[in-house]
C-alpha cells in the first residue's frame, strides 16, 4: 500500500489520465486504479467523489448522467480541454520527479 501522502498527491493526475482515455464512472475508476497499481492504491467512493466534484467545479472534468446497460443511471465523467492541459503539466512534473529519483537511486546509490 502506498503511503497516504503519495496516494493523495497522485490522485488528480491518475484521474485525468484515466478520463483522457474516455468517459467513465466512479466505481469503474476505482477498479482501474486498483488494477493498474497492482493493489497498491486503494480508493474509496468517499475519497473519490469529493475530488471529482472539485475537479468539475475547477473545469478540469465534466459529467453527464447516462443509462447503463443494466438500466441504472450512472454519472459519467470526462476530461475537458483544461483537464488535458492540466494532465500535460502533471505529466511533466511527475516525469521530472521520476527522472530525479532514478538518477539518485541509480547504480551508485547506497541504499543500505
Amino acid at each position: 500500500m502506498l503511503p497516504k501522502e503519495l496516494a493523495a498527491a497522485s490522485t488528480r493526475p491518475l484521474l485525468l489520465a484515466i478520463l483522457s482515455r474516455g468517459e467513465d464512472y466512479g466505481y469503474s475508476i476505482i477498479q482501474q486504479v486498483r488494477q493498474a497499481s497492482g493493489g497498491q492504491i486503494e480508493w474509496s467512493e468517499g475519497m473519490l467523489y469529493p475530488v471529482l466534484h472539485r475537479m468539475e467545479k475547477e473545469g478540469l472534468i465534466q459529467s453527464s448522467w447516462k443509462q447503463a446497460n443494466n438500466g441504472r443511471r450512472r454519472k459519467y465523467y470526462s476530461v475537458s480541454a483544461n483537464g488535458k492541459k492540466s494532465l500535460a503539466q502533471h505529466r511533466e512534473h511527475w516525469l521530472a520527479v521520476h527522472d530525479t529519483l532514478t538518477l539518485l537511486w541509480g547504480p551508485k546509490a547506497c541504499l543500505s
